[in-house]
């Protein structure tokens, strides 16, 4: 089994690649929904950072929360602490029922993939990126430049959403074909295909043994 992670900058345009995935047939994992669903991490993490994080409709600032994280190893490593919990075991679960519907690749759409740590078990990385010129953009460059620079460093891939939607699509088609290639071997072993497989030969071989 492949499992791509997909992430972005604030306002990239990653929801956008989202649907690209799940409109081609992949299933996508959503942090953000398993999030809302499983939303006492939000007062742990309140507690932890202020009322400061949160928008006034009362939920959280991510962007705001990102740099906050960004900037301080400390503050990173307590975020991880605090939703890794939460957050993982509902990815963990939802891949696992995805796994038993028999799905090869599934994609995890984390906006926190590598502050909470879960790009390690994601491979490709895709990492959403949109150059976006505008006047609140330029003020905010110099607090966003370095965490959106930070993820692009640590991605496989980079869909630069910066142009049309067109070119977005274009560009979405290449990575699609990349993350749709045939799976390694290691891969396939990983997958439910997989795993029948090595059943059945353990068992052939088990019979065999008998004779």
């Amino acid at each position: 089994m492949r499992i791509v992670g997909l992430t972005g900058g604030i306002a990239s345009g990653k929801s956008t690649v989202s649907d690209l995935f799940r409109s081609s047939g992949l299933p996508v994992v959503d942090a953000d929904v398993i999030a809302r669903e499983r939303n006492q991490w939000v007062e742990k993490v309140v507690a932890a950072f202020g009322e400061e994080i949160l928008h006034a409709s009362g939920e959280v600032d991510r962007a705001h929360l990102g740099q906050i994280v960004f900037s301080d190893s400390e503050k990173r490593q307590l975020l991880n602490r605090l939703l890794a919990p939460h957050i993982s075991s509902g990815i963990t679960w939802e891949v696992a029922r995805l796994w038993l519907k028999g799905f090869d690749v599934i994609v995890l759409d984390i906006p926190l993939l590598f502050e909470v740590k879960m790009d390690r078990w994601t491979k490709p990385i895709v990492v959403v990126w949109r150059d976006d010129t505008s006047e609140e953009q330029a003020r905010n460059r110099v607090n966003a430049q370095a965490p959106l620079d930070w993820k692009r460093e640590k991605a496989d891939v980079v869909i630069d959403n910066s142009g049309s939607l067109e070119d977005t699509r274009l560009r979405f088609q290449e990575v699609l074909a990349l993350v749709t290639r045939p799976l390694t071997w290691k891969e396939f072993l990983r997958s439910r295909k997989g795993l029948t497989l090595i059943l059945i030969s353990s068992v052939a071989a088990a019979l065999a043994s008998l004779r």
